[in-house]
């Protein structure tokens, strides 16, 4: 078969012979640029683009994260814990276990909690985390003076936001 390809090219006339080259040149030009360059060069534009997306989604939220970060504190956390469990836990994290003297739960849902010389920021920030995190609010506190500067006594009664 190639002997005839051969003879059959070799009985073309010059011109015939350069313009056959000529055109295969441009079919295989074609299927270069075509079937390689073309694909190649959009899945570069489209790497291009989403990295220059993702960098700019990085930068957001470099410089949205203290927002981001402050929005997080605000979310309410569904917990299974039954409420005696989760005030121990959360009065262990907040730096108040010493304070604390005792958690009674009631038949009500309501759970009753002492401290005893509790740093009053810390206190704070733990009735806060306690409501706006896991919807536990407090039905009703008495705050006396603690001995030391910066230290209160607190009966609380806590109460789940949502009734259960």
């Amino acid at each position: 078969m190639r002997e005839a390809l051969q003879s059959w090219f070799a009985g073309l006339e010059l011109r015939e012979r350069r313009v056959l080259v000529g055109g295969a040149i441009l079919v295989a030009v074609l299927i270069l640029v075509g079937g390689l360059l073309l694909p190649m060069n959009a899945a570069v534009t489209a790497a291009m683009r989403q990295s220059k997306q993702r960098r700019a989604d990085l930068a957001w939220m470099r410089a949205n994260a203290p927002e981001i970060r402050a929005g997080a504190a605000r979310v309410r956390v569904p917990s299974n814990e039954p409420a005696l469990v989760l005030i121990d836990r959360t009065a262990q994290d907040a730096g108040l276990a010493a304070a604390l003297r005792g958690t009674q739960p009631s038949g009500t849902g309501e759970v009753r909690v002492q401290l005893q010389a509790a740093p009053f920021d810390a206190l704070m920030l733990w009735l806060a985390t306690l409501d706006q995190r896991y919807g536990l609010s407090v039905e009703s506190i008495n705050v006396d003076r603690g001995t030391r500067t910066g230290t209160v006594d607190a009966n609380v009664i806590f109460a789940r936001a949502d009734g259960a």
